[in-house]
């Protein structure tokens, strides 16, 4: 059951994702979580290093698209500006967002990732879909309301996580 929330790879942040380490693993597409992975729950222009960060992956071939529980009236100003595709109420951890974003781009379980901040949405539905997946650290320490409890139950499954995988640390990068 615990394996369920184990990501493939623990990344510090999104930003640290470079197209040469993605395509190297054979990933053609980033599936992200929207807050606190992409931007800030309470920042929804995001930071001019996000900006940075999106237009080396378009430049390099490699797509993002949001994949989000939020409506797609929230999703849609916070990415239509940015460029994005995204998926709205995706109902993380189950595996319909990361399925409608693969249908619609054509791809198989090996060309994509899931990236998030949440072991019990994002990590837990990439391993229902068998996709890998990058765990990042959440951009900001508050949360939305909703999401302290999940953080609440994380404290808890990140400890036996780490006891029964003892290898599972942050890296800067996929190497």
């Amino acid at each position: 059951m615990i394996a369920n929330f184990k990501p493939t790879w623990m990344i510090s942040a999104i930003y640290n994702v470079s197209p040469e380490q993605l395509k190297a693993a054979g990933i053609r597409v980033i599936l992200t979580d929207l807050d606190n992975t992409l931007i800030a729950w309470n920042n929804p222009d995001g930071t001019p290093q996000l900006r940075r960060w999106i237009q080396t992956m378009h430049a390099n071939d490699i797509r993002i698209v949001v994949v989000s529980n939020n409506s797609a009236a929230r999703v849609s100003r916070a990415v239509t500006p940015l460029g994005l595709e995204f998926v709205s109420r995706s109902l993380k951890p189950l595996t319909r967002g990361i399925r409608q974003a693969q249908r619609r781009l054509s791809l198989s379980n090996s060309e994509v990732v899931m990236v998030g901040d949440q072991l019990m949405t994002d990590m837990w539905a990439a391993n229902n879909a068998h996709v890998r997946s990058i765990l990042v650290k959440p951009l900001i320490e508050t949360d939305k309301w909703d999401t302290r409890i999940n953080r609440f139950f994380e404290r808890f499954v990140m400890q036996r996580l780490r006891r029964v995988y003892p290898t599972m640390t942050w890296q800067e990068d996929l190497r």
